[in-house]
């Protein structure tokens, strides 16, 4: 399956402006949610026994609860980037070390921020956030690097793989905001234009090389040191003090219920191994096997937004 986005950026009065008219077709909130049986009224139920009986239930969400806001992901069956195309995801290494891979990687994250970063948290993000404010959700872990779980409100939160909405300098570590960067390229990049063919997870979009060739990457404004998105790369590993603050959270649930993830990232897996130590009830929903089906005492295949939503916090 083709899918051509038609992201056409240009300048027009110093801003740069996607092309509306070669927009997808198809709605793009459900393009990249994969197949899923009707909910069944039963395993309603069930889950929503599970978390009246869970006074302290940490929970932990995936790529697959952000689908249903418009963003790919990467594995799930038919519709996921690995599905879609050959394309991988960019690796810690390469990045760090070659200058031509970092100008590739911010033309390309260039072009798709605009969209991007106007994804809106969908009724699964903003029913995580309820559960928060009654006093449901102890806290909440979340590989994705969206801020989709911020903007619905949630504050009990561990962006366990960072943010794309922040920026770090390799050189002297420190953090600016992406929209700053964004206003930075457009001055550095005046003539600059480039149409996109295709949307990867993580704010990428494709581009040839021929377009990245003449793209101009600004440095750190303080050291001039290289600038990098604040999230783990693949190949990267995430900061031991974040992973030591997880497990204590996970030590102090009750209950874990996973969101939206097939778990196959360790960064996210350890967690539920820890539960299972600790011999916690651990709730799956998601669309599709996950490596810790097994562990599980109950397993839904719903749509994120459809289910948790019916779910009483009370």
């Amino acid at each position: 399956m083709r899918m051509s986005f038609g992201l056409t950026f240009r300048t027009a009065k110093g801003r740069w402006v996607p092309n509306r008219s070669q927009q997808c077709s198809r709605g793009s909130t459900g393009l990249f949610v994969p197949p899923s049986p009707p909910l069944d009224s039963e395993k309603v139920k069930e889950l929503q026994r599970f978390i009246t009986l869970s006074k302290r239930l940490l929970v932990m969400t995936g790529a697959g609860i952000s689908t249903e806001s418009g963003i790919p992901d990467y594995r799930s069956e038919k519709v996921g980037l690995y599905a879609r195309t050959d394309r991988r995801p960019i690796q810690h290494g390469d990045f760090v070390r070659i200058a031509q891979i970092r100008q590739r990687y911010w033309a390309r994250n260039f072009v798709g921020w605009p969209q991007f970063s106007s994804h809106q948290p969908n009724p699964a993000h903003w029913a995580l956030s309820n559960w928060e404010r009654f006093g449901k959700l102890s806290w909440l872990v979340t590989q994705n690097v969206d801020a989709l779980h911020t903007k619905a409100g949630s504050q009990r939160l561990t962006e366990l793989h960072g943010c794309m909405h922040r920026v770090l300098c390799l050189g002297c570590g420190e953090q600016t905001p992406r929209g700053a960067l964004q206003e930075r390229v457009e001055v550095l990049n005046p003539t600059w234009s480039a149409e996109a063919h295709g949307l990867a997870p993580d704010g990428d979009v494709f581009l040839t090389e021929e377009q990245v060739q003449s793209f101009r990457v600004p440095p750190c404004s303080r050291c001039g040191g290289p600038l990098k998105p604040d999230v783990v790369f693949f190949g990267d590993t995430v900061n031991p003090d974040k992973v030591d603050f997880v497990h204590k959270r996970v030590k102090e649930a009750d209950s874990l219920l996973v969101v939206g993830s097939s778990l196959q990232v360790y960064s996210g897996y350890r967690f539920i191994l820890t539960a299972q130590e600790r011999k916690l009830p651990i709730a799956i929903l998601n669309i599709g096997p996950t490596r810790s089906d097994d562990l599980a005492c109950l397993k839904l295949d719903s749509r994120c937004g459809e289910l948790l939503p019916l779910i009483d916090p009370h």
